[in-house]
């Protein structure tokens, strides 16, 4: 009788942690040999910013990606056990400047040219409606509302057709402004960008927005991205001051996520995630926040959807706030009330994501070295898992940093907050 040789498959995710160019790494995931009697396990490593997957044997010898998913889904390899983050999130960048002769950075700015848009008008904080509607430009609104593209005002924040409005950012509702300095050119990697850091969306520039929980924007230019290494995202403002889709694949603003993925608030406060503007100027803007007793579906990227850097998948990463952090205080970079200990220094990180094979990950982890702040309520994945993943008492399950778990299929987890 033939011998089947089974893998041990080792995965990634993305955690994209800076709001300045980023340090990104591609990781090759160790497994090891077993018997042929022996089913296989999955092995869960988790590593700093945008990675690829990739199978091998402890011995260094690849394996291809269609073969390891044969295995999953044969049954002779399975998902167990979980392993502790290695990585170091990057530091903080330099302070914003306004003037630099260096190519592919991101560059904040205050934004005075009389030549922007007028302001928009107040936009709506709720999420909209998540009903069908027509594809046509007469009105329609909703999630499902096909953009009109080039025939909505830069000065009109799309809240009709799904975006969600980020008042507290000063930047009319919108996530990120950034312009690139030469112009964009479709097809070209784009260098220098600035980053109006308030006003309304000035033209010739890409204008990054929020969806509801359990959706992510659609449009970011596929084949013009950062020379070096941004991130850039949102629709475009055209030089008739006109907004455009810059990835035509989908016509909706807000596409929905795998799903799989809640977050419960067992608290007697409010708690406050808040997700990566990503592709965009990457700060942790976008708010996920629980009331007590209250639960959100956590935006679960869909690799085969989402956007890749670089050629490599990525996921999503979210940022937990202290207890009773108030959403304009902790989905911003640098906190108001919480200086230390929100924002870009809150103190826990959950990376989230399903791979082109259907498994998702989900990480807990302390936002090291960025952060030495301790959160003040403990976090426990629970459902259908594969291994334990808790961080009780500022203690990571595991011992380490934090803890990586997945869910295969049709399974569910929910990510519980608690005393």
């Amino acid at each position: 009788m033939k011998g089947i040789i089974k893998l041990a498959i080792a995965a990634t995710m993305v955690a994209s942690a800076t709001a300045d160019a980023h340090h990104h790494q591609h990781a090759h995931l160790h497994a090891k040999k077993h018997s042929p009697v022996e089913k296989r396990e999955l092995v869960v490593t988790y590593v700093q910013g945008p990675t690829e997957t990739a199978y091998v044997y402890e011995n260094g010898e690849a394996v291809a990606a269609a073969d390891a998913k044969a295995c999953l889904e044969g049954g002779d390899c399975k998902v167990v056990g979980a392993s502790t983050p290695t990585f170091s999130p990057p530091p903080p960048p330099p302070k914003p400047t306004t003037t630099s002769s260096l190519a592919a950075q991101f560059f904040e700015q205050k934004t005075t040219s009389s030549s922007s848009p007028p302001p928009a008008p107040k936009p709506t904080t709720s999420a909209p409606a998540q009903q069908s509607s027509s594809s046509s430009n007469t009105g329609a609104t909703g999630l499902d509302a096909d953009f009109p593209s080039g025939q909505v005002p830069c000065s009109v924040f799309p809240s009709q057709y799904g975006a969600v409005a980020l008042d507290w950012l000063n930047l009319e509702g919108w996530a990120s402004y950034q312009t690139p300095r030469n112009s964009w050119v479709k097809g070209m990697a784009i260098a220098d960008i600035d980053q109006p850091i308030s006003g309304s969306c000035p033209k010739n520039t890409f204008a990054s927005y929020a969806c509801p929980p359990g959706y992510t924007k659609s449009q970011w230019p596929v084949d013009s991205q950062g020379a070096t290494g941004q991130s850039i995202g949102g629709l475009w403002c055209n030089s008739n001051g006109m907004l455009e889709l810059t990835n035509p694949a989908f016509k909706t603003l807000c596409i929905p996520g795998a799903g799989g993925i809640s977050i419960r608030n067992e608290l007697s406060g409010t708690a406050c995630t808040c997700q990566t503007n990503y592709p965009g100027d990457e700060k942790m803007s976008i708010p996920f926040c629980t009331d007590p007793g209250q639960t959100l579906t956590l935006t679960n990227m869909d690799a085969a959807k989402s956007y890749m850097w670089q050629g490599k998948y990525t996921s999503g990463q979210f940022y937990v706030n202290p207890l009773n952090v108030a959403k304009k205080d902790a989905c911003t970079w640098n906190s108001p009330t919480n200086p230390s200990s929100a924002g870009n220094w809150a103190p826990t990180n959950i990376g989230a994501g399903k791979d082109i094979h259907g498994i998702t990950y989900i990480s807990i982890f302390a936002n090291l070295p960025t952060s030495s702040a301790i959160l003040d309520f403990d976090i426990e994945i629970q459902g259908d898992i594969t291994a334990p993943c808790w961080l009780k008492g500022g203690k990571y399950y595991g011992g380490g940093n934090g803890c990586t778990t997945a869910i295969s299929g049709n399974g569910k987890a929910t990510i519980v907050f608690k005393h």
